[in-house]
């Protein structure tokens, strides 16, 4: 009889233990704080969207997101960061082409991978990028552009927001599909790339296009076009480098979220729901276009294959520039 009641506690406690165990588990996400890593510095445009996204998961979920940026070797010590986190929802990320498909053929040595150490959530926003020049420049028309470019080999400079970032690269690209040769000059960040090219110490370069467009309409820098495969909603009348006169070129800059990989699916599929919720809410269109974003939004795997297309073309863009930073 001992023995019997010795049993029936021991299942009894076991019993109490699963059922403890089972509504920890089943507890609503989120029951606290999340963490929004931002591998830029505060005020540039990674960090506008990380605030942004940030914003827009505090007012869909029911809590808090602080932000915490963590800057370093053209984002990858942030991004490294939160590859390393406790995969649990509590930790996100944003990314970009320069984390998450330029940083693996730049670095000899990347301390993450972008495929297997994460977890994409969505593909939130894009972000317009136009060719500025000079208007000094006596090119009034891309084709008049790369007409003078190649008379004039290597002594025509573009600035960059600094090496690796999207802005080099691209004008990396730019150069092998329109076949010039432009002498790169790296700065610490778009801001004063764009004060010397309106100087006239650089006669080109890619900016953003919500950026550019004051000093476009002041005057003060020329456009040929924008990157992007459309028309940007921000200035519909200009046109396309692709219908400028340069067939088949194509960059997107854009942003999502991402989280570490193990997160749990569920998880991953709310927060996906959360922000497609947000980014769809009324009113919040404008609010976008006036940080220069246009909202896209995707499902996780959507978002995969976006990445697993971009690491195969900038790896290409990489091998032809001979760009590297160790």
């Amino acid at each position: 009889m001992r023995m019997a009641r010795h049993a029936s506690t021991a299942a009894s406690v076991t019993m109490f233990c699963a059922f403890v165990a089972g509504s920890s588990f089943a507890q609503p996400y989120p029951t606290r704080q999340i963490t929004m890593v931002v591998a830029a510095a505060a005020g540039g445009p990674t960090d506008i969207v990380g605030r942004l996204v940030g914003q827009m998961l505090t007012e869909s979920l029911g809590q808090s997101v602080v932000v915490e940026n963590r800057t370093g070797a053209g984002l990858t010590v942030g991004t490294a960061h939160a590859a390393r986190a406790k995969p649990d929802g509590y930790t996100l990320t944003i990314a970009s082409p320069s984390s998450h498909s330029i940083a693996p053929g730049l670095y000899a040595s990347l301390p993450y991978d972008p495929i297997k150490d994460f977890e994409p959530i969505s593909l939130l926003f894009t972000s317009p990028t136009a060719l500025v020049v000079n208007p000094a420049l006596p090119a009034k028309t891309l084709k008049e552009f790369i007409a003078y470019a190649k008379s004039r080999p290597g002594q025509l400079n573009y600035g960059s927001g600094g090496n690796g970032t999207t802005s080099h690269l691209t004008a990396e690209l730019f150069k092998t599909t329109a076949g010039v040769d432009l002498v790169h000059v790296p700065y610490k960040g778009s801001g004063p790339a764009s004060t010397d090219l309106i100087a006239g110490q650089v006669q080109m370069m890619f900016q953003g296009l919500h950026l550019a467009l004051p000093f476009i309409k002041a005057g003060k820098l020329r456009t040929f076009g924008v990157t992007s495969a459309q028309r940007s909603s921000m200035a519909p009348d200009l046109p396309t480098l692709d219908e400028a006169g340069l067939p088949g070129f194509s960059v997107n800059t854009w942003y999502g979220v991402m989280a570490p990989a193990g997160t749990p699916k569920p998880v991953i599929a709310q927060l996906n729901g959360a922000l497609l919720k947000a980014i769809n809410a009324p009113g919040i269109r404008q609010k976008l276009t006036d940080q220069g974003l246009v909202a896209v939004g995707t499902t996780p795997e959507e978002f995969a294959a976006l990445i697993q297309e971009e690491l195969r073309v900038w790896a290409k863009v990489i091998k032809q520039s001979g760009a590297r930073v160790d």
